[in-house]
């Protein structure tokens, strides 16, 4: 399902435009076959980030603003991925075995991460 949040995240910008899929991928040179793919969860998100720009700037994402952020997050997940910039920090890299074995050992029902995120949040 982590595609299906990408590609309903691509679905909703572009419907915010106002614009139909063809219309859409005609204006910006994109191939709709493999958007739509893409907006269905079929086809994983690109790994080049020139091609993630490609489609954020189309959809009129600004690089490094918080929907930026958001967008390339679900991109890595979508591809099961962990994001590029939390893989390199050292202390939370060294931290993801805890996490991945926390969430493993409490049977991690939404409820249950819903209240981790919050935990998270506050601190």
């Amino acid at each position: 399902m982590a595609a299906n949040a990408f590609g309903e995240y691509l679905k909703r910008r572009r419907i915010a435009l106002g614009r139909t899929l063809r219309a859409f991928c005609q204006e910006q040179g994109f191939d709709h076959g493999n958007y739509s793919r893409m907006e269905r969860g079929v086809l994983a998100p690109p790994h080049k980030e020139e091609k993630l720009a490609e489609y954020a700037g189309a959809l009129g994402i600004a690089r490094g603003s918080d929907e930026w952020i958001e967008f390339c997050d679900l991109a890595s997940v979508a591809r099961g991925e962990i994001p590029k910039d939390l893989v390199s920090d050292e202390a939370i890299l060294g931290r993801l075995p805890v996490l991945f074995q926390t969430l493993r050992d409490s049977g991690a029902d939404s409820d249950k991460l819903d209240e981790l995120v919050e935990k998270i949040r506050r601190s």
